[in-house]
């Protein structure tokens, strides 16, 4: 089975095998909210592990050999298991095997489950460490989102908005690593003004960020909440061209430009005790227009 269509509340939901990926995710009443993968993207919501960004030289080293790793990992680029499946709610499993091996020597088991219920797609990302030494990972979600979220509605009209004041620096990245610099944030109170010139140096890294959920809208559109439990880190992202933009929680981010070493000393990362396990969840709740 490649797909998996779950419906609860006010949603239906899309779930493809290759990647776990959100392909769909539509309200009764307004449509479409995930990006439909175009030219400019070709991708809807993909799952960042075992590492968000980038490493130096796309190069994990480990156990004094080295492995390639290609940008934000490769679960996004490997059909995954399905465990269980309902009307409302499905799970899908991607576990260490020969081919992940050459990448990342370690052990390891991601569940990601779909629920629906209500307003409220909850995603849950579960991993296991099955192996007898720890398991260093970085887990993301990089979910995009219509940009207008409604015809004619200018881009500039949106904005999102956080649950808290967000007044710490971003990061920026610089050839996908994460520069040492930081820089003002162009967030004002709790308000970001979405533009596409924000986007012109990549992703905004949110590395000290304060708020747990996040609220994108526009007059007379849907809003849209992406709220959190486990991430510490944000992205938010578009591209030239892309009518969508990227809420992203994550867990850890890109190697810093001057870090080249062992991969479990890298900056960010979760350290799993063997037989052990981290849950994070993240969760997508659609409120039409008022």
């Amino acid at each position: 089975m490649d797909e998996f269509r779950i419906r609860g509340g006010t949603l239906d939901a899309t779930i493809n095998a290759q990647g776990a990926e959100l392909r769909s995710l539509r309200q009764e009443q307004f449509g479409e909210v995930i990006w439909q993968a175009g030219p400019v993207w070709p991708s809807h919501a993909p799952n960042l592990f075992p590492i968000i960004g980038q490493l130096a030289g796309d190069v994990l080293h480990a156990g004094g050999r080295s492995y390639p790793m290609g940008r934000h990992g490769f679960a996004r680029r490997r059909r995954f298991t399905w465990i269980d499946t309902s009307a409302s709610a499905c799970l899908l499993e991607l576990s260490d095997d020969e081919q992940t091996r050459e990448h990342y020597p370690f052990a390891f088991r991601l569940r990601i489950g779909f629920a629906l219920a209500g307003e409220t797609l909850t995603v849950t990302y579960t991993i296991a460490n099955p192996g007898e030494a720890p398991l260093p990972a970085s887990v993301g979600a990089h979910p995009a989102f219509i940009w207008p979220l409604v015809p004619g509605i200018p881009k500039t009209e949106h904005t999102l908005q956080f649950a808290q004041a967000e007044p710490a620096p971003i990061r920026r990245l610089a050839n996908g690593l994460l520069m040492s610099e930081k820089f003002p944030s162009p967030i004002v109170g709790r308000t970001l003004h979405l533009e596409d010139s924000l986007f012109v140096a990549d992703a905004i890294v949110m590395d000290r960020v304060a708020s747990s959920a996040v609220t994108y809208s526009a007059p007379g559109a849907p809003a849209i909440t992406v709220d959190w439990d486990g991430f510490r880190e944000l992205g938010i992202w578009s591209k030239d061209g892309g009518e969508f933009i990227c809420i992203e929680p994550w867990r850890g981010y890109a190697s810093p430009v001057d870090f080249d070493g062992p991969f479990a000393e890298k900056p960010g990362l979760m350290h799993i005790a063997p037989a052990g396990q981290e849950t994070l969840v993240m969760r997508i709740s659609i409120a039409s227009p008022g």
